[in-house]
């Protein structure tokens, strides 16, 4: 297995459970190109701040966005991050977080009377009365195969009107058993690797004396014998191909986890939460535990958008003045559209302007309930900001859910982001090689590779998706609307896209598996560009200015 198809696998794994998601450069301003230079080898700390023209990386330009708005006032914006749960306890979000107002904590009573109770950072939809928490949950399209086997099981007649269902079962049944057959071949075939390399890494470790190995020990060994020739072989096939332990470990739970959850027919996680699946519209399932069993993704997410500015610890977020919203929806699996649909309901009832959405799947079919939770926040002036995926793919074609675009009738919401990611490097490392694309489907791209962010335990790590590149976008949004808050997140968006600097002619690193395959950064994206706080600032302060 190669890097690229190792990568995909951890970032299926962890960074977009589930599985993030415009701007336009003002005429007449020079835009320095990619770099193709070669001096930024690896990304710079805090890089997804910085600026193109006086740092040599593609960041969104966030510490000179700040420095129009010195001596502007800013009112604070509430943004709900919809994950896996957020670390309220972060040293770096203290004081960046939404606190409910008008609920006691902890004294077991519904004080505002919403339905949820001791909600005082948010809430939790997938978790029990009893405390207990969904950590893996089961893919959709294994739930969807389990219902429509259990319908259509033996059948040997169907009848006129479920023949449109019975088809979905075939296909279904057919996409289940395929990948389900490939994933324990691939399984086989990868760990049997990992524990070759396991026992080659330490027995050359013995041979040579050391406690690590590098390439350059491994490279200076003249074998003694066939064993140790062989050890020599696999070792260096792991470096030439970039992989590590690290990289393995989480490739085995990856694995460990599909199998024993995502595609397990047997398996039930609703068990937990207690609730009916099936009542779509039921209200006050769940816990108040915003943190949960894993909170890595979530919190990585909440520190992007808000980590504090000013307390000179860990990092910056991009937002100075935000408050997040702590909304747990997301499992280590597929979330269900109801969840996500009540989780967009609680967000926009209790004050969210921004809803972050890092998270996404293949099917979706409750998507009708889902459309009318984005409809009610549409109706409200919420903006609506969503991870494209991590799969490589073309999403014009592509399945990936929640989307903008309404089941019934084709409409879309006009308060929509889709955001890919992209890179610190040149124009071959430009696109995350995982991101999804789509140049009707996707609006604009923004920093997602090596993303360094908070994580649970007042720790920080870099991780890449484009989890991470919605977040980036959701903190523009934010500083937006804080500064100028007369705008609509109509507004807000099309300013977004507007004030994106365009890379639209670079020929760039096609996402997915051909390392020298290059296409026009322009054909990924509506925009062709690429996030851009500063430029953002300038369009919006240009705009207040003409009222």
């Amino acid at each position: 297995m190669n890097l690229r198809q190792l990568k995909t696998i951890v970032l299926s794994a962890g960074l977009l459970t589930g599985p993030a998601l415009l701007w336009a450069q003002p005429a007449g301003t020079a835009v320095p190109g990619p770099d193709t230079t070669g001096k930024v080898s690896t990304a710079p700390a805090n890089w997804f701040n910085l600026d193109r023209a006086t740092d040599r990386v593609t960041g969104v330009s966030t510490e000179k966005a700040y420095e129009l708005l010195r001596n502007k006032t800013s009112r604070p914006v509430v943004v709900a991050v919809i994950d896996g749960g957020v670390d309220v306890k972060h040293e770096d979000l203290q004081g960046k977080l939404w606190i409910n107002p008008k609920e006691t904590a902890g004294n077991g009573v519904d004080d505002d009377k919403n339905g949820f109770v001791d909600d005082v950072y948010g809430w939790n939809f997938i978790g029990g009365k009893d405390g207990r928490n969904v950590n893996e949950e089961t893919y959709e399209l294994t739930r969807q195969y389990v219902a429509l086997k259990k319908r259509f099981e033996g059948t040997k007649k169907v009848r006129r009107r479920d023949k449109a269902a019975y088809a979905e079962y075939q296909q279904i049944k057919e996409t289940f058993e395929t990948k389900v057959a490939g994933l324990k071949k691939q399984a086989e075939g990868y760990l049997g690797f990992a524990k070759a390399y396991k026992s080659a890494a330490e027995y050359l470790k013995t041979y040579l004396g050391k406690d690590s190995l590098t390439a350059a020990d491994v490279d200076a060994i003249r074998p003694a014998n066939q064993q140790v020739g062989q050890a020599q072989k696999i070792v260096q096939y792991a470096f030439e191909n970039g992989i590590n332990e690290k990289e393995l470990k989480e490739a085995e739970e990856y694995f460990e986890k599909a199998l024993n959850y995502g595609y397990n027919t047997e398996f039930d996680a609703r068990k937990v939460v207690g609730d009916d699946p099936n009542n779509l519209a039921e209200k006050g399932y769940g816990n108040n535990d915003v943190i949960g069993p894993d909170a890595r993704h979530g919190s990585h997410v909440a520190g992007i958008i808000a980590a504090n500015r000013s307390n000179e610890t860990g990092i910056k977020g991009v937002a100075d003045n935000v408050q997040i919203m702590a909304i747990r929806a997301v499992p280590d699996g597929d979330e269900r559209d109801k969840d996500v649909a009540n989780a967009i309901r609680y967000a926009v009832d209790n004050g969210a302007q921004i809803i972050n959405m890092s998270f996404g799947k293949d099917y979706s079919p409750d998507k009708a309930y889902v459309d009318e939770a984005v409809r009610y926040a549409v109706s409200k002036g919420v903006l609506l900001v969503h991870a494209a995926g991590n799969d490589a793919e073309n999403i014009d074609t592509a399945r990936n859910f929640p989307t903008r675009r309404y089941a019934n009738g084709g409409q879309e919401t006009a308060q929509w982001l889709e955001i890919g990611a992209s890179s610190w490097g040149g124009n071959d490392n430009f696109v995350g090689d995982f991101s999804n694309y789509g140049k009707q489907t996707v609006d604009v791209f923004a920093p997602g590779v090596d993303v360094y962010s908070t994580t649970p335990g007042s720790k920080y790590e870099s991780l890449s998706g484009t989890s991470m590149a919605a977040p980036v976008t959701s903190g523009v949004a934010a500083l937006l609307m804080s500064y100028y808050p007369q705008l609509t997140a109509a507004q807000v968006k099309d300013i977004i896209v507007k004030s994106s600097v365009k890379y639209a002619g670079e020929k760039v690193n096609k996402p997915g598996e051909e390392k020298d395959q290059t296409i026009s950064f322009g054909d990924l994206s509506i925009s062709g560009g690429v996030v851009n706080a500063y430029e953002a600032v300038k369009l919006a302060e240009s705009m207040a200015a003409q009222k």
